[in-house]
């Protein structure tokens, strides 16, 4: 009976003394795990089995700054850069804090059956790092992006036979932009490659594209149309390359518009070679056959601004152009400048002329003047009419004169016109030399009777 009762007394003593050994090292254990990871905690690949949240946190960082982001070309590496280098900044602690608050640190004898597996990504980017290596990495990328061929979109080209749609291109060239875009947001995932495969850039607009087939054949008939212009009585046809080079189409929006610098210049170059008001006047004389007169009072000047905007609103019209340019002046441009009514003084012969739808009505000898006041040559007009008029002026010793005279017929600005003389003696020959007048035309005085009724206000007058 005693020897049973020390046996009971020795297994439950045993018992005891393991159950107390349990109860210690379960409670060391809770205690420890309160302040550590359980085990087989995986984070971010790395085993934090037993360790605090600040010594996991140094091992997340070690390895997280070593990490790289690599940019491949086709599946090679280009550019293997840095994370940290890039500006990021690695600091896992708070989050290993809160992920241990979570871990049931009561039944930590049962971790050792199941890997627990996490993944964190708290990270922080230094700005200034991270545009420093962005400015950097967008040089290289563009450097190495004008080693390949261009991707380019169908356009619309101006080339020497006129407009033309010229295919796509694919190229193998890369957004630039978008992969330091993607790069970013790459650093900030913890991602950890880039491929520029997949930013080949590819044509957006195809030769088959219904808009710009729709825009060719507006440039078609717009730089297609004829353009000419009617100046002095004749037709200036306008080259077509001419014409074409007035078009500017914008490829991006696929929009037609007009170029303003060369239409500017056309317009300025065809007033530099037919302003009457400028350049001299070819005129078949009686006399002295083909001569060329200067420009004088009747003429006209384009008006530059004006005309460009009439040209550009009728060329975009697309309907063909005929005009004659806007102007400015006493004569208009489209008919030609002398015509086949006209008043001739030749100053050699002395001798005045006027001719009515290309017949010649009326002639005489006449008195122009004299070396000292001589009668200014070039293409006038009569643009007044009056009768009854005394003319004043000064002689050449300074003296004062009044002449009444039966008719006035002004041509220029100055004084100069054409007037009977009653107080000359004879006419033509070299009489200017010696009684010439003071620049306008002396006529005898019967003549000039009837060449005032016959010569309309408006009336060119020819002065050789």
């Amino acid at each position: 009976m005693g020897d049973k009762m020390n046996k009971k007394t020795i297994l439950l003593a045993v018992a005891g003394l393991l159950i107390a050994m349990l109860a210690f090292v379960y409670i060391k254990q809770y205690s420890f795990y309160k302040e550590h990871f359980l085990p087989k905690t995986i984070t971010n690949g790395i085993n934090i089995s037993d360790m605090t949240a600040e010594q996991a946190n140094k091992k997340l960082v070690e390895k997280a700054e070593q990490s790289q982001v690599v940019i491949t070309d086709n599946g090679v590496a280009w550019k293997e850069i840095s994370t940290k280098e890039a500006g990021v900044q690695y600091d896992y602690l708070k989050e290993l804090k809160a992920l241990m608050k979570k871990q049931s640190h009561g039944t930590w004898f049962l971790a050792t059956f199941s890997n627990k597996k996490t993944t964190l990504e708290s990270t922080a980017i230094d700005d200034a790092a991270l545009q420093a290596t962005i400015e950097s990495l967008t040089h290289e990328l563009e450097a190495f992006n004008q080693e390949r061929t261009a991707t380019k979109n169908a356009s619309i080209e101006k080339t020497d036979n006129g407009f033309e749609i010229i295919p796509e291109v694919q190229g193998n060239s890369f957004d630039v932009n978008q992969v330091m875009v993607d790069f970013e947001q790459v650093l900030r995932q913890g991602k950890s490659t880039l491929e520029l495969e997949d930013y080949t850039k590819v044509p957006t607009i195809k030769s088959d594209n219904a808009d710009l087939k729709s825009n060719f054949e507006a440039v078609q008939k717009i730089a297609q149309q004829g353009v000419a212009y009617i100046i002095n009585g004749q037709r200036i046809e306008v080259p077509p390359n001419t014409v074409a080079s007035w078009i500017n189409y914008d490829s991006e929006n696929q929009t037609i518009g007009i170029n303003d610098e060369n239409i500017r210049n056309f317009v300025t170059d065809l007033g530099a070679q037919y302003n009457t008001s400028t350049n001299a006047t070819p005129f078949n004389s009686s006399r002295r056959g083909q001569v060329s007169v200067p420009a004088g009072t009747y003429s006209w000047t384009i008006s530059t601004d004006s005309e460009i905007e009439a040209l550009k609103k009728d060329f975009l019209a697309g309907n063909g152009v005929e005009r004659s340019p806007a102007y400015q002046g006493s004569a208009s441009p489209g008919a030609a400048l002398i015509g086949n009514t006209y008043v001739e003084i030749d100053l050699q012969s002395q001798h005045m002329y006027y001719y009515q739808d290309g017949a010649l009505k009326l002639e005489t000898d006449v008195v122009t003047g004299k070396p000292s006041t001589p009668t200014p040559t070039g293409v006038f007009y009569v643009w007044n009419k009056s009768q009854n008029e005394t003319l004043r002026g000064t002689n050449d010793d300074g003296s004062k004169y009044a002449e009444p005279v039966s008719y006035w017929m002004p041509i220029d600005w100055t004084g100069v016109g054409i007037h009977d003389s009653p107080w000359q003696p004879a006419y033509g020959g070299q009489l200017w030399q010696s009684i010439g007048s003071h620049g306008c035309i002396n006529t005898p005085p019967g003549v000039m009777a009837q060449f005032y009724q016959i010569v309309a206000v408006g009336t060119p007058v020819v002065v050789i």
